[in-house]
């Protein structure tokens, strides 16, 4: 697995992502299962500024509000890559109250359309994917437990789910089952708890993501919600305006 299958996503998708670390997931066979803490999800809305090397090269629109008894994130992103036009992405999540994924639905339009859909059954992930003029391709993955973090292409709202998912009264090292739709990729991320950091300009509470040889720093607010990531290998800093 590369490292554009998850981390790359991040910026231009799979198809054009600046990251080329040779590894980046875990085998999502052998998991250290986070503690299973309720999500405590609140309505969050907003927008992204998708900076590269200090310039901002894309936008995501977001909001996450409850829907009856679920809570739905839904995201929109706009990359615009030099020399490679542009790329939408449109990614809508299904949780349950605690930060279990149910169902997920995203498009991405590039060169070419493609869309897909994730169904979620008690730790099992059911994926389907129509490339523009192919036939779906339907694929599941297995996990030992229903708590999965869906990080998919560009769609940065989602890492703040991961957010809610992580224990911050345990803190630690904390790992957790990941899929990546777009790509039709399981793995695991470890997640841990940096503390207070001053990042922007403000006091922010700073987590870890990592692979076996990337890294990812995701920054809240006081209220939880998402203020800021960086990608430091790639020069890549996400910023809420």
């Amino acid at each position: 697995m590369k490292s554009r299958a998850v981390f790359g996503g991040l910026v231009f998708g799979c198809a054009a992502s600046l990251l080329a670390a040779p590894r980046v997931l875990l085998p999502y066979r052998a998991m250290l299962l986070p503690p299973q803490s309720p999500a405590a999800f609140t309505a969050d809305k907003g927008k992204f500024r998708i900076m590269q090397q200090g310039s901002e090269v894309g936008t995501e629109e977001f909001d996450i509000a409850p829907s009856g008894t679920l809570w739905v994130a839904h995201g929109e992103a706009v990359i615009r890559v030099p020399g490679s036009g542009m790329t939408r992405s449109t990614g809508q999540l299904r949780l349950a109250a605690d930060g279990s994924p149910v169902h997920y639905d995203w498009t991405a339009q590039a060169q070419k359309k493609s869309s897909g859909t994730v169904i979620f059954d008690s730790g099992t992930a059911k994926s389907s994917i129509t490339l523009e003029g192919k036939d779906p391709v339907h694929q599941d993955f297995k996990f030992t437990s229903p708590r999965i973090a869906v990080l998919d292409n560009n769609l940065y709202d989602q890492y703040e789910i991961l957010g809610r998912l992580y224990d911050w009264n345990a803190k630690g090292a904390q790992t957790f089952p990941v899929v990546i739709p777009q790509d039709m990729t399981p793995g695991s991320i470890t997640v841990e708890s940096l503390g207070p950091k001053t990042a922007g300009g403000a006091q922010l509470d700073a987590l870890q993501v990592r692979s076996t040889d990337l890294e990812i720093i995701i920054y809240f607010d006081a209220k939880r919600r998402l203020t800021r990531l960086e990608v430091p290998a790639a020069m890549v800093v996400i910023v809420r305006q």
